[in-house]
């Protein structure tokens, strides 16, 4: 475990929570606002999300509360499955947020209704786009540097908030050109693509419930750092596993067989510690050794 990094995915996964509710909260209180003051549907569509967003988002930041956890006597290894569960929870807000609004766009298509103070409409709109792509920034950046699920999860939310604010300020300019049946045709592509990223995100975070191995490239740098090592002659039963930030990685060094038991010890500690330096990601590398003649080796590999 490297402190350091734990420390840093800790203030960073933070930064995004503190991010989304403070932004979205602001976002909230403006579509109140434009609500209100034009009784826009597709306004109260765009509010309703919203407010379906910052639920899963305070869920999402309270279940990851729990999964920056430290590893203790009852969890020795740790909680970050936790990250998992949000990332599911997270699907789920995505996909009633896009059944919710596809029943909307049904609605509206068969009664289009005129939208009143268009104008206010459209600069919340612009305001709404505004933050969540500010929002989105931040979370990308957390995303690249921990490769949280669960904030993942939670950008899926507002990129699909970004394309959703767009097709409500689309809209209510077509509304205003005489163009009604836009509101539910935009209302509606924009269902299809929440529901689809929701399936992608409870794909990957079942995964990783499921104790998925690590992708095929990862695992064959972990066994080709193993074997540069000159007095190993090989390595099997590699298997790899990820929970949370946390990825697990076990395998079996094939050692000479006459090596004194300290000798072996500090073969694997080096190439624990080779494979540790390769990822970016914080690791727990379990190895053991396995005593084998020359002879065997050169009789295996033929």
């Amino acid at each position: 475990m490297r402190s350091g990094m734990s420390n840093e995915y800790r203030r960073l996964v933070r930064l995004a929570g503190y991010a989304t509710m403070s932004l979205v909260s602001l976002m909230i209180l403006t579509k109140i606002w434009a609500w209100v003051s034009s009784g826009s549907a597709a306004m109260l569509g765009s509010l309703t999300d919203s407010l379906l967003d910052i639920s899963a988002s305070l869920m999402s930041f309270m279940i990851l509360g729990y999964a920056l956890r430290p590893a203790d006597d009852d969890h020795r290894f740790g909680h970050g499955k936790a990250e998992a569960l949000a990332g599911l929870g997270q699907a789920a807000f995505i996909a009633g947020s896009a059944c919710l609004l596809a029943f909307h766009a049904f609605e509206r298509g068969l009664n289009p209704v005129a939208i009143k103070h268009s104008q206010t409409a459209i600069i919340v709109s612009l305001f709404a786009i505004v933050c969540t792509l500010a929002l989105v920034a931040v979370q990308y950046y957390v995303v690249k540097h921990t490769k949280s699920i669960a904030i993942k999860a939670d950008s899926v939310h507002y990129k699909g908030d970004i394309l959703l604010n767009l097709a409500v300020l689309a809209a209510i300019i077509l509304s205003d050109m005489g163009y009604m049946i836009a509101d539910p045709i935009f209302a509606a592509l924009v269902s299809c693509y929440l529901l689809y990223n929701g399936f992608e995100i409870a794909k990957e975070s079942a995964d990783h419930l499921m104790d998925k191995e690590l992708p095929d490239d990862e695992k064959e740098a972990i066994l080709r750092i193993a074997t540069e090592h000159e007095q190993v002659f090989g390595v099997h039963d590699l298997r790899t596993r990820q929970s949370g930030k946390m990825k697990f990685i076990q395998l079996h060094l094939e050692l000479p067989k006459d090596l004194p038991l300290w000798h072996a010890h500090q073969i694997a500690v080096e190439v624990m510690r080779a494979i540790e330096a390769a990822f970016p990601d914080e690791m727990d590398v379990l190895i053991h050794q396995d005593p084998v003649s020359a002879e065997h080796t050169v009789a295996a590999n033929e």
